[in-house]
């Protein structure tokens, strides 16, 4: 039964389109390019992280326009995104580096996917291929 619910999971993560198209990106309003986004993102971190001033935060990327599709999975997002990847001790090791992306508009962190607050396959996958379209 386990198993087929994971091959059922997997069909349907398999199954959801996240090509945008232009028609649902036209009338967005992003706003200005965040200037503050590294103090919002460290502050974010700071209130999550068990231990933020021990973590190793790389910014791999500087915020630029992206568009989250709808899914069954995930609401469509949209603003001024960047990549993130966290590195935080968990018994006193470093557990390995994870990503996230952070969705800004207004200067203020709107989404996140990945990251403490949603450890799931599905949040990192989200951030895994936005991190992959964000950096050069």
């Amino acid at each position: 039964m386990k198993k087929c619910m994971l091959v059922l999971a997997l069909l349907a993560l398999a199954g959801c389109d996240t090509t945008v198209k232009k028609e649902e990106t036209a009338g967005l309003n992003y706003g200005p390019k965040p200037t503050r986004w590294r103090e919002e993102i460290k502050s974010y971190l700071d209130l999550r992280l068990p231990n933020a001033k021990e973590a190793v935060v790389e910014y791999r990327s500087e915020p630029k326009q992206l568009y989250q599709r709808d899914t069954v999975l995930r609401d469509s997002q949209y603003g001024w995104a960047t990549c993130v990847w966290v590195n935080e001790k968990k018994d006193g090791k470093f557990a390995g580096p994870y990503p996230m992306t952070f969705f800004m508009r207004d200067d203020k962190i709107v989404a996140v996917n990945g990251g403490p607050d949603e450890n799931s396959f599905v949040a990192s996958r989200y951030a895994r291929e936005q991190c992959a379209q964000l950096t050069p």
